[in-house]
């Protein structure tokens, strides 16, 4: 029987994680996720799993390394600069070819920036967490029912892919407190025949490593990786379209941004203006699909971030020139209002009209 409870974000985040299988939890507090480190702490113990405090952000995901090379399902969150601090870690785990789970419950930045709501890491998760050619799965959710899910789905799609996969968060979600269905504790967990677990005089010894000093050796596993990537984009594109088959103005949002723009949304088409939404839910792979066919029919994009504008460069590439692209924004932890988004709706909508 499935149950439905009131909870935060971030801890929603951590139940889901314990009941899609993880059992090891390597962290280091930082707000805004403190909540879910903390509800590790408490709940790892009394499943047989194991939540440790790391001496920094560093150890914890080399721990994290560790335990998914031993084939382990296992997790780590932190914050922005937290996240920057694991970027060197996260890369040896891609050029490793390892599985693994990495909360990014964002913050202002940059530098130390505030413990506010923001999004403005998606350059970094989608663009540039670590050195070297390489890509990560990113989820950003909009719900704390959606964090559920994506926590309780990430490791099946991490495993499937041998990568690692970012839930990309914010402030605003990871301390809202939302009705959430919770799904069933996982019983079989997928078989990992590649893990450093013992040979059991049965095969030869299993290796995780990312150091290839042969530049051909090197060359080719780039490739063969990037070539597992393109069935990502082929299958793991995921978005959600509100009211945008008949849309002029299209407005591309994710994370806490969408539930905003979805709001403003509704408030333009009830002033008569013929407005839509399209929500990434992969940021990586971007929804290319969903955003190409409105770019077919409709007049003008609106980005709407909480950051100085990064996710429109990924419309504009799309669009290809095709459609204008716009972008309304707030940074810093300043929240953008379902008024002013509609009110960039309405200006442009006028545009349009001209």
């Amino acid at each position: 029987m499935t149950e439905k409870v009131l909870m935060k974000g971030n801890e929603a985040l951590a139940e889901c994680a314990m009941r899609a299988g993880c059992r090891f939890f390597f962290g280091y507090p930082i707000t805004p996720q403190t909540e879910l480190a903390a509800y590790m702490s408490k709940c790892m113990p009394k499943i047989g799993g194991t939540y440790l405090q790391a001496e920094s952000e560093i150890a914890a995901i080399n721990m994290v390394y560790g335990a998914a090379a031993a084939g382990a399902r296992v997790m780590t969150s932190s914050s922005s600069p937290g996240i920057s601090l694991k970027s060197e870690g996260v890369s040896y785990m891609a050029g490793a070819d390892l599985p693994g789970v990495i909360i990014n419950v964002q913050r202002g930045g940059p530098g130390l920036g505030s413990i506010q709501p923001s999004q403005s890491d998606y350059w970094q998760a989608t663009r540039a967490l670590g050195h070297g050619d390489y890509h990560m799965i990113v989820f950003a959710p909009s719900t704390v029912q959606e964090m559920a899910d994506c926590a309780y789905n990430a490791f099946d799609v991490a495993d499937k892919y041998l990568t690692p996969v970012m839930i990309l968060a914010d402030g605003m979600l990871g301390q809202m407190m939302e009705p959430v269905v919770l799904p069933e504790p996982k019983t079989e967990l997928p078989e990992k025949p590649w893990a450093i677990n013992g040979t059991k005089c049965q095969r030869k010894h299993n290796i995780a490593n990312s150091l290839y000093l042969d530049p051909e050796l090197l060359e080719q596993k780039n490739i063969e990786r990037f070539e597992r990537y393109e069935i990502i984009k082929a299958n793991e594109q995921k978005a959600e379209e509100f009211m945008v088959e008949d849309a002029d103005i299209v407005l591309v949002a994710f994370g806490a941004s969408a539930r905003i723009a979805r709001s403003a949304v509704v408030s333009a088409r009830a002033r008569g203006i013929k407005a839509g939404l399209i929500r990434p839910i992969t940021l990586w792979p971007f929804p290319v699909d969903v955003v190409d066919a409105a770019a077919n029919h409709c007049k003008q994009f609106l980005s709407v971030e909480m950051n100085m504008g990064q996710m429109v460069e990924d419309v504009r590439l799309v669009s290809a020139g095709r459609v204008p692209v716009s972008f309304y924004g707030r940074a810093g932890g300043m929240i953008p209002t379902p008024a002013e988004v509609l009110a960039k709706i309405v200006e442009l909508n006028e545009q349009v009209g001209e």
